[in-house]
C-alpha cells in the first residue's frame, strides 16, 4: 500500500535516485522550496480538521521536516 505521507510517486522510478523534490530545488531555487515547503505546512493544518485529520498534520510535519532540513542545509553553508 502507498505511504500517504510519503507516496512513491515521489521517489525515483528508475536508477536516477532523484526525488521529484530535488528536481523542483534543482530547477526552481531554494527560495521557491522554501515557499512551497512552507505554503503546503499552512495548507494542510489549515483543512486537517475537516479533510483528513491527523493524516494531513503527518503531511505538515513532512513539510516541516523538509523544510528544516533545507534551511539547516543554508546555514551550514
Amino acid at each position: 500500500m502507498n505511504d500517504p505521507i510519503k507516496p512513491s510517486h515521489y521517489f525515483p522510478q528508475d536508477d536516477s535516485n532523484i526525488h521529484c523534490h530535488h528536481a523542483q530545488l534543482a530547477q526552481m531555487g531554494t527560495d521557491y522550496m522554501i515557499g512551497y515547503h512552507w505554503g503546503n505546512i499552512i495548507k494542510y493544518v489549515w483543512r486537517w480538521q475537516r479533510k483528513n485529520g491527523v493524516e494531513d498534520l503527518k503531511k505538515a510535519g513532512e513539510h516541516l521536516r523538509m523544510l528544516i532540513e533545507l534551511v539547516k542545509g543554508l546555514e551550514e553553508g
